[in-house]
Formats: C-alpha cells, structure tokens, sequence
C-alpha cells in the first residue's frame, strides 16, 4: 500500500498536541514542522508490514544511548532479586523474580524514543557499587550483524544473582504505526539455588504509535512469558494496548500457575503500580510501585570517555550524543553517517581476506550466546576478582 497520497502536504492540526486521554506525557511526541515533513518522506517510501531493519531513521527520533545501555534499566533494581535465595518456598522465589523483570520498564526516555541500533563487535560495559558494599558487574556486545543480536550478562557474586540475555529486536512498518518485535529471552540464576535452573523469560513487543495521525505514542504491548522448568512455575502475562474505543494505557494482566495449578493474577500498570493476588489466600500485594520506588535505582559506574576503547558504546557514538543533546540534527546526521561508514568499511575488509568476526565477551552455544567467562569461584571475593579480570583485565578498578 502506498501512503504516499495519506500524507501529501500532511500538517499536524492543533488537536494533535492534546496528550491521548489516559496516555502519560512522558510518553508522546509532538514533531515540530521540520520533523514531521522528514518523518512523511521516511513513511512516503514505507510499505505496510515491511521490515525496518534496513531503514535509516532521522537523528531526532534517537535516544542519546545504545541498545547496549539501555538493557541496563532492567539492572536498575536488583535489590528485589537480592536475598530471593534464601526463600524456601519456590513459588516465593518465583514472585521475586517476577518483581526483578516488571520493575524495569518503567525507566525510558521521554516521548517516543529510540536507541541507536549497536555496530558489530560494540560493547557497553560498567560496574554497581551498592549500598551494602557489595558490587554488581554488567557487560553487553553486539554479537551479530544479520540478524541483529546483543548479548548481555549481569552478575552480582555476593548477592547471588546472575542474568544471560540475548535481544534479536525486529521492527515492522503497520501503516500508523511502528511495532518492533523482541525476541529474545533473560535468563535469570539464583546462584545460591541451583536446583531452581533459570528462570527464562521473554518480552513483550513495543509500539510507536500516531505516526500517520494523531499525537505519536509509545506503547508496550502483546504477551510474555516467565517460567521455572525445575519446580513447573509459570506465569503468562499480556501487556495491554488501548484499544480505540476502549481500554487504558500502559496496563498488565496475568496469572501465574504450578504446574495446572492456580497461584494467583497479576494487575495493574507498568508505568505505576502492579500487583499480585494469590488464589491461596485472596491477599494482595504491590509487586512495584513506581512513585514509591521507581527513583531507588542502583547508580552505574562507567569508566571516562578518553578511558575507553573505541568500540565502547559511549566512546564510539559520542560526536552523535554530543549533536542530539545539542539538538543540532545536522551534526547528528553527520556523526551517525560516519560510524555506519566505518562499519560497511570494516565489513567489506573483512569478506576481502575471508576472515570472520568473532565475538570478545560471547561465544554461541546450543543456539544461544553465552559469557565465555569460566566457572565463578565459590567465594565472593575471587568471584568478583574474576569477573573484573574478564571484562576490563587485569588493570580492572576494585
């Protein structure tokens, strides 16, 4: 279908700047005149459910920060992790791990926003240093080109925790609207329960929405999944999109189960409060609040641009985040031109000799990128030693 006659000369009308009804501010977008005229030319070329992934979308629409940083909001409250191990009860630890995952979605950008797609061998790295002395380590890299795939792994030795992920985000073009699917998975280990395995868990898919018409809109939506094979816990979960007669923005619907049998439902809103009733005992509590709680999140240590290597994440793309907080699009678009340049450049280099990329922190296994990290110490301390070793060397900061 092509939209090029919907969006002929198209302006945004007075009514577009009204916020939706029941739609967060933070999460819409108003484009002034400029932007909106690139925006129709970008969709002017577009055909309803091709994929985006070869699309160059203009510099405003980024968020300051790669993919490979913004994973880290799902690491910004580990405290309701922390401890899970000591639980006896699995359906509690479940719970606890249910917390971890909805309690990072409340953190993005305002208004409609999207992260800079990670160049091939990228990594983004940093180091937690919380409240009760203990640290927490993070590092992510971009293991694949086509398809696009980051690789992430978080590990708090003291605290017992550990998350493998992988994130194969696809985008589609649906007319008013940009749907980027997440595939993909967070592996979770309570490492002071082995017997519990992981912890997998999957993502919903994210929404831009009024691209065409009306105010732009981010949204969450379709369904997730968390599951615990070892104890046959599981929970379903459909983040909810508002209909357009119908519905509310920004809400959650589950239930979770062992095995055939009922535990209880989850409810509410990700951007505000959402809760657990157990079938058990008709009792219900808050899973996360997030005027309550949603500013206690755990600082990251990054080390200094002129410390970093050239394919850290904030090093590399740093001339782009300088011109967008600038908001001068001119530099932007420079800046993001020359590292794909750089990129087609190495790549075309490297099918010349034949040589294959190969990933620094990931290796595959079993169809999945795992850490090459060997086997962590049992005591804390060498634990810590050695992840910091891997992931900055032997010079690492304690």
């Amino acid at each position: 279908m092509n939209m090029m006659g919907i969006l002929k000369g198209r302006p945004r009308a007075a009514s577009d700047d009204k916020v939706p009804d029941g739609a967060n501010p933070d999460d819409t977008d108003i484009l002034d005149e400029d932007e909106g005229s690139i925006i129709l030319s970008l969709i002017s070329q577009l055909r309803v459910g091709m994929d985006l992934s070869k699309v160059t979308f203009p510099t405003f629409v980024l968020e300051p920060r790669s993919m490979l940083e913004r994973i880290t909001d799902f690491m910004a409250h580990p405290d309701l992790l922390f401890g899970a191990e000591q639980c006896d009860d699995p359906e509690e630890r479940f719970i606890r791990v249910l917390q971890y995952y909805l309690a990072g979605w409340h953190i993005k950008p305002r208004g409609v926003k999207k992260p800079y797609n990670p160049v091939l061998g990228e990594f983004f790295r940093c180091r937690y240093d919380y409240a009760n002395g203990t640290q927490g380590f993070y590092i992510a890299e971009q293991v694949s080109h086509h398809p696009p795939i980051s690789a992430f792994f978080y590990v708090s030795p003291a605290n017992k925790v550990a998350i493998v992920g992988n994130l194969r985000p696809k985008s589609r073009f649906l007319g008013n609207s940009v749907q980027t699917v997440m595939d993909g998975d967070n592996r979770v280990q309570l490492l002071g329960r082995p017997e519990d395995g992981e912890y997998v868990i999957t993502m919903p898919n994210m929404f831009a929405r009024g691209i065409l018409f009306g105010k732009m809109v981010l949204e969450l939506g379709d369904a997730c999944s968390a599951h615990c094979g070892a104890h046959d816990v599981h929970a379903d979960i459909e983040f909810k999109t508002k209909g357009f007669f119908s519905g509310a923005y920004n809400a959650i619907a589950g239930r979770a189960r062992r095995g055939t049998a009922e535990l209880g439902e989850i409810s509410g809103k990700w951007s505000e409060v959402m809760e657990f009733r157990s079938a058990k005992t008709g009792q219900t509590r808050v899973l996360f609040d997030v005027q309550k709680d949603g500013s206690k999140m755990a600082p990251k240590w990054v080390a200094p641009e002129d410390e970093q290597e050239q394919y850290e994440s904030r090093r590399l793309w740093k001339d782009l985040t300088k011109a967008i907080l600038a908001k001068d699009m001119e530099a932007a678009t420079a800046a993001k031109t020359a590292v794909e340049n750089a990129q087609r450049e190495q790549r075309g280099a490297r099918e010349l000799s034949g040589e294959a990329f190969a990933p620094r922190f990931f290796a595959p296994r079993d169809g999945r990128w795992e850490p090459t990290l060997a086997r962590l110490p049992e005591d804390a301390e060498k634990a810590v030693g050695a992840v910091q070793e891997w992931i900055w060397g032997r010079d690492a900061r304690s």
